[in-house]
């Protein structure tokens, strides 16, 4: 393996950093609502690792094994999302709205931090790419089957998500609830003649909605 840490590495290391922002959100958000988080982030962390934290990459990650170090901690960090998440909806179905609530305010968070001009669909997709895990790049999760000036529109060939949700006897559709809140609100924010829109389970699309 290379020794050497190229644009990808940073590019996942921050993809990571963002996802586990959303697993904070929520810890705050299980203290806000009285339930024992404190025990619940011991517990995670027992079961799946340490979150990375805010340290610079070069000063934490195998430099021997630079791709199975990054695939470990966002392994990790599905693992303790996945948990969290049903931990907290474990205390009442209910939550799953404030939940969605907590990840549209990230995704809105994540959309001023984007530097770059989006003018096209291809170029929010892009940039939503820059910020959502979806395993590593050699996986090739998403497929885009329409690409024009009105619309990107895309399939999921394989969902990597699952056995993380199972392993916690939770609901991998909770994922893709939060997810989809969090899409809308990232996709509307970047610019506001798009949105987001899941068509079926496994097809999505960011569509014009205002003529360019």
């Amino acid at each position: 393996m290379s020794l050497f840490l190229g644009h990808v590495h940073y590019w996942l290391y921050d993809k990571i950093k963002w996802f586990e922002a959303l697993e904070r959100d929520m810890h705050q958000y299980a203290t806000d609502h009285g339930f024992p988080s404190k025990s619940w982030k011991e517990e995670h962390i027992a079961s799946f690792g340490a979150p990375v934290g805010d340290q610079p990459l070069e000063d934490v990650i195998d430099t021997n094994n630079i791709h199975g170090w990054l695939q470990d901690k966002i392994h990790r960090a599905e693992g303790r999302h996945a948990a969290l998440v049903t931990k907290i909806l474990s205390q009442g179905e209910e939550h799953l709205d404030g939940l969605k609530a907590l990840f549209a305010k990230q995704g809105a968070i994540a959309a001023g931090n984007y530097e770059k001009s989006v003018e096209e669909p291809v170029e929010l997709f892009n940039a939503l790419n820059d910020f959502i895990l979806e395993g590593m790049p050699c996986d090739r999760v998403n497929e885009v089957v329409v690409n024009d000036e009105n619309v990107i529109q895309w399939i999921r060939t394989t969902c990597l998500h699952s056995d993380h949700w199972d392993r916690v006897d939770g609901k991998v559709e909770n994922f893709y609830a939060l997810r989809d809140a969090w899409i809308g609100a990232f996709v509307e924010n970047l610019h506001p003649n798009f949105t987001y829109q899941r068509l079926t389970e496994n097809t999505q699309a960011i569509k014009r909605t205002v003529a360019s």
